[in-house]
């Protein structure tokens, strides 16, 4: 019997495509050109013959000093925007002092306790001349208001500085899990940080509608595409309902992918959901201007993909996925570092991740051609399989009332368990091969120097944040904290009050705190 080949997401793979593979393509309908619409071929006419994708080497750890050294380090690289990872405590609203960060303060992102961190985290960095991507989602508003604090301390106008801020609450029900609050309120406090963005500070993306996570928590490419568009939708129809025009706010929202290992899966994706944003907001919003129909989005090679065996391996994965980000006509781009399966990137490790980026640039001729694959046959089925694909899990989540209801409800929870399961049971049986780990393996192999955060992080971090504490007016804390309690059972925009409890130095947690004192917290009710 024949083996049979199949995508990552398992479908079949014919011998050879034809024209009549893709019978029903209409070029005109279909592909159009670079910069127009349905924008299969890319949202600019140029793409990368104008100007590079942006590349945004993700970093974070131990303190503000540690980071910012590393911030300088790779711009002084050739790294042209910033990407900012938080520590785990910071993503779920606890300061480091707090018993529950203990062990985990700095160990997978930056501290940031209060605005003292934010302020020294871009020392000698003008905000006005660099653009930052900051991943961090339920205390999105918080983190978002000390850097705006930041910012005009510098003397920067917020009218001018540009970055992103992920705030993509409905993701992290879904994938990633650092939620705090219950689902509504969490969304309200979403809304009002995109919101308040769009007419204070023009130039940023408020929010980053990101697919990466759920592809890292095992879901398939179709699965990845279809929930993190629908769930964009779902952030345009809020918003409508707030009373904002479509060609207005659209153009602010950006999205975030994974590249994982299939190369034609993952570039055919990419070219399917610039398609179906676009047929989305044309035909289902009314948008008018092709702007508000374009998709920018964010792609990071998959961490999923990476393995402890035989870690230089990684860097092979890497180039693959950062070619189909690509070649799919991404506009910014992380690569991953060979030993961020073991432990965070050194130096070394990071440079060789950056320079895979400008290889790939500067050396391959990649950048010279536009949509390079568009008309092939087996590229424009795939394109084909996964936009229909996607649209077959919307009629779903429309069905149950919308994606609110369906992450209430764990639908597409329980689709990316059950994908990461499928995936798992064929590498137990060797039906996916993974190189150095499921086969092709060495014995006693050497492993690299690894960049390892000691106690004394801790130790620094939480002396920092207690010296800040101690040094605040705290009558002038806690006025801004009431007032943080009091905003939030009000219909009003709560940015410019938390932006007044960054200002007086009061902590990530203890705003948090305050809201939980009137929101609850989220209780993850079990889906399996």
């Amino acid at each position: 019997m024949a083996k049979q080949f199949t995508t990552l997401s398992s479908h079949p793979i014919e011998e050879l495509y034809i024209p009549e593979s893709i019978s029903g393509f209409d070029e005109s309908r279909d592909l159009g050109q670079p910069g127009e619409f349905p924008f299969t071929r890319g949202i600019y006419p140029n793409m990368y013959r104008g100007k590079l994708w942006t590349m945004r080497q993700f970093a974070g750890f131990g303190t503000a000093e540690d980071t910012n050294e590393r911030f300088h380090y790779l711009l002084s690289q050739g790294q042209t925007g910033l990407s900012t990872a938080f520590h785990f405590p910071t993503l779920m609203g606890i300061d480091s002092e707090d018993p529950r960060a203990r062990g985990e303060v700095g160990v997978c992102g930056v501290a940031i306790d209060t605005l003292r961190d934010m302020e020294r985290l871009f020392q000698g960095i003008p905000l006005d001349q660099v653009t930052t991507s900051m991943t961090i989602n339920s205390p999105a508003a918080i983190i978002f208001a000390m850097y705006l604090e930041v910012a005009e301390r510098q003397g920067a106008s917020l009218k001018k500085i540009g970055g992103t801020i992920q705030n993509d609450v409905l993701k992290e029900f879904i994938a990633q899990k650092t939620w705090i609050y219950p689902l509504e309120p969490q969304l309200r406090l979403c809304l009002d940080t995109m919101e308040y963005a769009f007419t204070e500070v023009p130039k940023w993306h408020p929010v980053s509608i990101s697919g990466y996570h759920i592809r890292e928590a095992g879901s398939t490419a179709i699965q990845e595409l279809a929930f993190t568009l629908r769930d964009g939708l779902e952030y345009v129809e809020l918003l409508q309902k707030r009373g904002l025009q479509v060609d207005d706010f659209v153009p602010k929202l950006s999205f975030f992918f994974n590249a994982h290992n299939d190369f034609f899966e993952e570039l055919a994706k990419y070219r399917a959901a610039r398609r179906l944003w676009a047929r989305m907001m044309k035909e289902k919003f009314g948008a008018t201007k092709p702007e508000a129909m374009r998709m920018k989005f964010h792609t990071q090679t998959a961490g999923c993909s990476l393995t402890a065996q035989q870690p230089m391996n990684n860097v092979v994965r890497t180039t693959v996925q950062a070619l189909s980000a690509v070649l799919g006509g991404t506009q910014s781009l992380h690569t991953n570092s060979l030993d961020e399966t073991l432990a965070l990137p050194t130096e070394e490790s990071v440079r060789i991740a950056l320079r895979t980026q400008q290889i790939i640039a500067h050396e391959s001729g990649v950048a010279n051609m536009i949509d390079a694959f568009g008309g092939s046959y087996f590229v424009e089925k795939l394109t084909n399989e996964l936009e229909q694909g996607a649209l077959d899990y919307f009629k779903k989540i429309d069905e149950m009332g919308g994606m609110t209801r369906a992450v209430d409800r764990g639908y597409p929870q329980r689709e990316i368990i059950e994908a990461a399961y499928r995936f798992q049971q064929q590498v137990e049986q060797k039906e996916k091969i993974i190189v150095g780990m499921n086969d092709f393996t060495v014995q006693n192999e050497k492993q690299p120097e690894l960049l390892k955060i000691g106690a004394e992080v801790e130790r620094r971090q939480v002396e920092s944040t207690r010296q800040v504490k101690a040094g605040r007016n705290q009558a002038a804390v806690e006025a801004a904290l009431r007032d943080l309690k009091r905003s939030a059972t009000q219909p009003e925009n709560m940015m410019p009050v938390i932006r007044n409890a960054v200002r007086e130095y009061a902590t990530l947690g203890e705003m948090v705190n305050t809201l939980k004192e009137v929101w609850g917290v989220y209780k993850d009710p079990g889906y399996y």
